[in-house]
C-alpha cells in the first residue's frame, strides 16, 4: 500500500509539472523545445495521411453500402467479431419479386415470359454486385481498416510519449534556469541530462513510425489499382448481362409487333374484303412498313437466306422513317452499322425475319434490329 501510493504522488507530482509547463507555453511564460523541420513535415504528412485515409474509408463503406442501417449492423458484427451474416442484394430480391409475378401472370404469356428473362438478369446482375462488395472489401477497405486501426494508433501512442518526454524536458530546463544553490544546479543537471536522453530516443523511435508513412502510400496504391480492377471487372459483367437480356428481348418484341411490322397480308383475307365498308373517319389509320413485293422469275434473296443489300430495291413509295435509338455494329456485310439519334429510311421483304427491316442511309443499305429503331409515322 506505502508502494502505490509513493507512485500515486510521484505520477501526480509529474502530471502536474507537465500541465504547469504546457500552460506557461500557451501563455507564452515558458520556453518551447522545437522540433525540426523534417520532423514537423513527418508529422503534418502523416494527419494528412491519417484524415484522407478515413474519408476515403468512409465512402468507400457508403458506395459499397449506401443503407446506413445495414452499416451499423455490419460494424457491431464486425467489433463483436462475429460472421457478418449473408444479405440478400436489392437485384437479387428484385429478381425474386419478378420471378413471383410471372408465375401468378402465367409464365406462357408474353408479361411473363419477359419478367422472368429480366429477373433472371437482375439475379446474376445481384450476385455480381455481392462478389463486387467482397473483392473490394477484402483488397481495399480491409488495408485502410487495418492503417487507422493498427499502424495509426501506434504512432499516435508514441507522439503522446514523445509530447510527454518533450515537456519533462523543457520543465527541466526550466527549474535549471531557476535553481540558485550548486547542490540544486548539479541535481538539475543530471535530470535534465537523463530527460534529454529519454526524449532523444522517443523523437527517434516516431521519427521511424513517421517515415513508415511512405510505405503505407505503396500499399494503399497497391490495394487502389486492386479496387479498380474488380470494379472494371464488375462493370463489365453488368454491361455483358444487359447485353444478352437486350438481345433476348429484341427477339421477343420481334413477335409481339411483327403483327405491325410485317402483318399487311392478314389485313387484306378475304374476309376482311367481304365486310361492310367503313367511313374513313370512323377507324385511324395504323401505319405499317412497305413491304416489297415479289416479282415472279426474280429470285427473292430473303427467302433463299442470302441478302444482298445490292440488289435489294426499295418500294416505290411508302417508305417509312425511323430514329436510331442505340448504337449498332454490324455483324456482317448484309447488316447496316447504326449511330444511336441518326435518321434512316427502312421497309420490309417478304418472308423477312420480323425482328429485321431493310435500312437505308444515303447510297449504305442493309438489314438492321427492329429493336434499335423508333418508326415514325
Amino acid at each position: 500500500m506505502e508502494f502505490n501510493v509513493k507512485k500515486l504522488a510521484s505520477d501526480a507530482g509529474v502530471f502536474f509539472s507537465r500541465a504547469m509547463q504546457f500552460t506557461e507555453e500557451k501563455l507564452g511564460q515558458a520556453e518551447k523545445t522545437e522540433l525540426d523541420a523534417h520532423f514537423e513535415n513527418l508529422l503534418a504528412r502523416a494527419d494528412c495521411t491519417k484524415n484522407w485515409t478515413e474519408k476515403i474509408l468512409r465512402q468507400t463503406e457508403v458506395l459499397l453500402q449506401p443503407n446506413p442501417s445495414a452499416r451499423v449492423e455490419e460494424f457491431l458484427y464486425e467489433k463483436l467479431d462475429r460472421k457478418v451474416p449473408s444479405r440478400v442484394t436489392n437485384g437479387e430480391l428484385l429478381a425474386q419479386y419478378m420471378t413471383e409475378a410471372a408465375n401468378d401472370f402465367g409464365p406462357g404469356t408474353p408479361y411473363g415470359k419477359t419478367l422472368i428473362k429480366v429477373g433472371e438478369t437482375q439475379r446474376r446482375l445481384g450476385a455480381a454486385e455481392r462478389e463486387f462488395i467482397r473483392s473490394a472489401s477484402i483488397s481495399f477497405l480491409t488495408p485502410l481498416r487495418n492503417f487507422l486501426e493498427g499502424d495509426w494508433r501506434t504512432i499516435s501512442k508514441e507522439r503522446r510519449i514523445l509530447q510527454n518526454r518533450r515537456l519533462d524536458l523543457d520543465a527541466c530546463k526550466a527549474r535549471l534556469k531557476k535553481a540558485k544553490a550548486a547542490e540544486a544546479k548539479a541535481a538539475a543537471e543530471h535530470e535534465l541530462r537523463l530527460t534529454q536522453t529519454e526524449f532523444d530516443r522517443q523523437a527517434e523511435v516516431t521519427r521511424l513510425l513517421l517515415e513508415g508513412i511512405s510505405s503505407t502510400h505503396v500499399n494503399h496504391l497497391r490495394c487502389l489499382h486492386e479496387f479498380v480492377e474488380s470494379q472494371t471487372n464488375y462493370y463489365a459483367q453488368c454491361y455483358q448481362f444487359m447485353l444478352d437480356l437486350q438481345k433476348q428481348l429484341g427477339s421477343s418484341k420481334g413477335e409481339i409487333f411483327s403483327g405491325t411490322f410485317v402483318g399487311n397480308a392478314e389485313s387484306a383475307s378475304p374476309s376482311a374484303a367481304a365486310s361492310p365498308p367503313v367511313a374513313a373517319a370512323t377507324l385511324p389509320a395504323v401505319p405499317t412498313i412497305p413491304v416489297v413485293p415479289t416479282i415472279v422469275g426474280v429470285p427473292n434473296t430473303v427467302a433463299e437466306g442470302v441478302l444482298n443489300p445490292n440488289e435489294v430495291k426499295p418500294p416505290a413509295s411508302g417508305t417509312r422513317r425511323a430514329r436510331v435509338l442505340y448504337d449498332y455494329e454490324a455483324a456482317d456485310s448484309t447488316e447496316l452499322a447504326l449511330l444511336a439519334d441518326e435518321m434512316i429510311t427502312v421497309y420490309s421483304l417478304p418472308g423477312m425475319d420480323p425482328d429485321w427491316l431493310i435500312g437505308e442511309r444515303g447510297n449504305q443499305k442493309g438489314k438492321v434490329p427492329v429493336t434499335y429503331l423508333e418508326l415514325l409515322s
